[in-house]
């Protein structure tokens, strides 16, 4: 049986978000959500940690029922060019 997946994510916008209008950040967080929603992934919380840092604009947990569909998510991601528009620093476990 395959255990589940957690990924904990500390993001930034880059100046490529800031350059989309509002409508096309929309449109791109929709097909961010929807690539998670269509391998089977969940985002458990996404925190706000702009009073605390500088550093980080927003940091989270995503479930995943496995290794595989983390690398289905993944690359789901670098066909949106996500990577183009914000900066993240990621780390994977599992439930202890």
């Amino acid at each position: 049986m395959a255990q589940h997946i957690y990924k904990l994510y500390l993001g930034k916008m880059t100046e490529a978000w800031h350059q989309l209008s509002e409508g096309e950040q929309h449109d791109l967080l929709a097909k961010v959500n929807a690539a998670l929603e269509q391998v089977g992934g969940k985002r458990l919380v996404t925190c706000d940690p702009s009073w605390s840092t500088e550093q980080w604009h927003f940091w989270g947990v995503e479930e995943f029922p496995d290794i595989q569909t983390v690398m289905k998510h993944t690359k789901l991601l670098a066909d949106l060019k996500w990577e183009r528009y914000v900066e993240t620093m990621t780390v994977l476990g599992t439930k202890i």
